[in-house]
């Protein structure tokens, strides 16, 4: 099978989903062995961005990609529609941030695929065939990918209120992803709105580009254009997440309440068997993934920022070192003179607030908390301190060391943690924390 491109640049506009901006997205052809290439075009220097696990950045609601400071968020659909349409080579140009939501599907991308019109080239395609299964758990969520000749998906999706249950199974070629896949519309639940607009999300959504759930009620511009639309759209999103490995990909792939976290942990293993298979390393099986309850596991800054909601100049652990059972957890913060509280506090003497010694310790628990079974689409609000007691000034050079124990938790929702930091072997600060999960879907 060979390469395919597009024939002609087209170009669509509208409203971001999340930024709430007006942006324009051009589709361009692009040379053989290309791949997919995001460029921001109203940034100096017309920065690039390759579409693979690599370069994966928040996942909250949504798939972003970051390289270099560079960031373009919410790229799943038209990721989906360049798979699903079996397009190898173009150049993705964005005016912004974000791409259009549109209508909150993939069809429109997959209008203007069909307008620029999808040209063969003189080029080989290369293809990922899986060779082992993958499997990715955690709580009541999971995501298989076994060995299949072609690219199949069966979805089941379960709401946590119990009012919908919906599956399909399905073989994506180009026919079906246009006329099954494709039209079905991104959806949220009218209860979570509130709270993604704290986080500064779906600043640009309306009923034209979503659908909102609110009890049995659908609030939508037009009716379902499916019965079981919800799972059609979790199926979009898979094909426009998973394409991240960076090849087309033979496979079946079966989830159970997926979302963009879970997807790009799939995608992350089978790009890792990729690259062992291209380096000519023998397979070995390995346990499905899943909550981390043992010790020496960490996670890496990519893995917390796709649980917490804080970013820069506010993210205050840079590593989780150590998680031990399900209650007691240990990370890090490493103190440099870029800090930008330095510049005031102190000019001359830099020490770190104590304060954000706090702020460190509550997000070190959030963490924790989130890590327990099917918490991952939350966020951990903190709500108070006691017991608080500084005992050392932290200063440039330093690396705290951050251990938190969770000693109590009252309905799932709200928690109680003994939390301490550590510069080598002498306790700087303390404090008992409290904090409250509130429910982010995707």
């Amino acid at each position: 099978m060979r390469q395919h491109t597009i024939f002609r640049e087209s170009s669509i506009s509208g409203v971001s989903l999340h930024g709430g901006q007006h942006s324009t997205l051009t589709i361009k052809p692009a040379e053989p062995n290309t791949g997919i290439v995001f460029r921001r075009t109203d940034l100096v220097g017309r920065p690039e961005i390759i579409p693979n696990v690599e370069n994966l950045g928040e996942l909250v609601r949504a798939t972003s990609l970051t390289s270099g400071g560079v960031t373009i968020c919410t790229v799943e659909h038209i990721l989906s529609a360049l798979c699903g349409m079996k397009i190898d080579n173009a150049i993705i140009e964005l005016n912004g941030e974000e791409p259009p939501i549109l209508d909150g599907s993939a069809k429109h991308f997959v209008n203007l695929i069909l307008q620029s019109e999808r040209v063969e080239q003189d080029a080989e395609r290369k293809i990922f065939e899986l060779k082992e299964p993958i499997t990715v758990t955690r709580g009541n969520r999971s995501l298989v990918a076994l060995p299949y000749d072609g690219l199949k998906i069966t979805a089941t999706l379960v709401d946590d209120r119990g009012l919908y249950t919906q599956h399909l199974s399905i073989d994506i070629d180009s026919e079906s992803f246009i006329a099954e896949i494709a039209p079905a519309r991104t959806f949220v639940n009218y209860e979570d709105i509130e709270d993604l607009l704290k986080i500064g999300r779906l600043r640009g959504g309306t009923i034209d580009s979503a659908i909102v759930i609110r009890g049995e009620q659908i609030l939508s511009k037009e009716p379902l254009r499916f019965r079981d639309e919800f799972v059609r759209h979790k199926i979009l999103d898979i094909i426009g997440d998973i394409s991240l490995i960076g090849l087309p990909l033979k496979a079946h792939i079966i989830a159970i309440r997926p979302g963009h976290s879970m997807n790009a942990e799939l995608a992350r293993a089978i790009y890792a068997q990729r690259k062992l298979i291209e380096s000519g390393k023998k397979l070995t099986p390995k346990s499905p993934a899943g909550p981390l309850a043992s010790s020496n596991i960490e996670f890496d800054i990519n893995r917390i920022l796709n649980l917490l909601p804080h970013r820069y100049p506010f993210v205050m652990i840079d590593r989780v070192i150590e998680i031990i059972g399900k209650d007691e957890l240990r990370a890090i913060k490493n103190v440099t003179i870029n800090e930008p509280y330095f510049v005031g506090h102190y000019p001359g003497q830099p020490v770190m607030p104590g304060v954000l010694q706090i702020e460190a310790m509550a997000q070190a628990a959030g963490v924790l908390m989130l890590n327990r079974g099917n918490l991952e689409n939350q966020i951990a609000y903190f709500m108070s301190c006691d017991k608080v007691k500084f005992r050392q000034a932290v200063t440039p050079g330093d690396q705290l060391e951050i251990h938190v124990k969770l000693i109590k938790q009252k309905g799932g929702k709200i928690g109680v943690a003994e939390a301490a930091c550590r510069v080598g072997d002498k306790v700087v600060s303390s404090a008992q924390l409290m904090f409250m999960l509130v429910g982010i879907r995707e």
